[in-house]
């Protein structure tokens, strides 16, 4: 009987911190994407202003080009490499082989970017007659290879970036207002987003280090290809997002003026923003269920199913809300000259909705029960989905066709994934349903 008892405190005790630290990192997460997309939100209104539609339509295009090789740089590490960091946490030699080989992986993926960037940029006059912009912008690339988000998410540890990323967003924040006075500082947008980036990827290293004691080795071949071959599918449907997200950017900066971009840029910077807030709570439950269904399935089942109803109602109310005064609300903030942006705004108001139901499926689910490659295959089906609706839709119906295109191809995405759940996994919702 004593015996039992000891066993129900110590499962109690680990229960609590496991949820000490689940909240740990859900509070850690949240200030780290408040510093990510909040912190940007104050400088947007005085950036739209003061630069006017075309230079920001310009900036917005140029980021949404280098967007495209920081998606090659991450490779699917920021899923896989957290999984396997999850999984060997406690082993010191295990977690530096595993670091090590990511890093010497990602820097060799900058050279290769930097390289195709070049040719890109002195073969289309486009992009040739503002080679400094593109080549600023590439610094954000390197910053974001330096910086181990994929290490600190996967030892549940993510306090001690979430300071440094918040003190680096202030100086960007501050220095946007003292710096950019009007539209020939345009240039300097980049930059100082590329220092931010660069100095939070350093210290981050050196923490990294000192604090946990990796050790950086040199990688054998066989520790390279084998965290290829686990990010190789997660590359897949994350390589896929530029494709229906960047690529509506950049097609309108093909067909159509800066101004334009700038209109649906803003619309969607907006609706990035909404998606990003529920990222901490998406991302700090990921090593934790990892965790979890190895020991227990039934329970992380039950705990998914409550997480996915609870986030679908609270997102139904706030972007319902946020829907009706969008009329109201942007031109108050941003300037008449962007009212044009209310519209596409509305048609992609709901993304973040079918964006956080779609994480929890593809990669709470297909991805912690090793269905890797049916959530790779649903990101790349809605790819080239979004690319053969995308082009006519952006031609005649200019920003708003952009957003159609955003939009519908955000829907075909979660309702594959609910097929390939429902085809696979038939019992699991009924299995994880609990009484709320």
């Amino acid at each position: 009987m004593s015996g039992l008892i000891t066993k129900s405190i110590n499962k109690y005790k680990n229960t609590s911190t496991d949820n000490k630290r689940l909240f740990s990192n859900f509070v850690s997460l949240s200030l780290l994407q408040a510093a990510n997309y909040l912190l940007p939100l104050i400088t947007l209104p005085y950036l739209v202003r003061v630069l006017g539609p075309d230079k920001f339509g310009l900036i917005a295009f140029s980021q949404a080009f280098v967007q495209y090789f920081v998606i090659i740089t991450d490779y699917g590490f920021n899923l896989s490499a957290t999984r396997e960091i999850s999984i060997h946490r406690d082993n010191k030699e295990k977690l530096s082989e595993i670091f090590s080989a990511v890093i010497v992986i990602k820097l060799g993926l900058f050279l290769i970017s930097f390289l195709l960037i070049s040719v890109i940029i002195f073969s289309f006059s486009k992009f040739r007659s503002d080679w400094v912009l593109y080549y600023i912008s590439l610094s954000v690339i390197l910053g974001q290879v330096l910086f181990p988000i994929w290490f600190f998410q996967g030892i549940e540890r993510m306090k001690y970036i979430t300071v440094l990323n918040i003190i680096a967003k202030l100086i960007f924040t501050i220095a946007i207002f003292i710096f950019i006075k009007n539209v020939t500082h345009y240039i300097y947008v980049p930059l100082l987003n590329s220092l931010g980036f660069a100095i939070v990827g350093i210290i981050a290293l050196c923490i990294v280090f000192k604090d946990f004691g990796i050790k950086f080795k040199i990688s054998g071949i066989n520790v390279i290809k084998r965290e290829l071959k686990e990010g190789f599918p997660l590359f897949l449907s994350t390589a896929s997002i530029p494709l229906f997200n960047e690529t509506n950017i950049v097609i309108l900066g093909i067909f159509h003026d800066n101004s334009t971009v700038a209109v649906y840029s803003l619309s969607a910077k907006i609706i990035g923003i909404l998606t990003a807030l529920q990222t901490p709570m998406l991302n700090s439950f990921f090593p934790y269920i990892s965790k979890e269904l190895q020991i227990n399935p039934s329970y992380a089942l039950k705990k998914l199913w409550k997480l996915l109803l609870y986030s679908t109602l609270l997102n139904a109310i706030i972007l319902t809300l946020i829907d009706i005064l969008s009329p109201l609300l942007i031109p108050f903030i941003f300037g008449k000259n962007f009212i044009q942006s209310v519209n596409p705004f509305i048609i992609m108001s709901f993304i973040p909705l079918m964006s956080c139901i779609s994480t929890i499926l593809g990669v709470h689910i297909l991805v912690n029960f090793n269905k890797s490659s049916l959530f790779s295959n649903s990101m790349v089906f809605t790819a080239l989905f979004n690319l053969c609706i995308v082009i006519p839709l952006v031609i005649f119906f200019r920003e708003n066709g952009a957003a159609i295109s955003r939009a519908i191809s955000e829907l075909f995405l979660m309702l594959m994934l609910v097929f390939y759940i429902k085809k696979n996994f038939k019992n699991i919702f009924s299995v994880s349903k609990i009484t709320v």
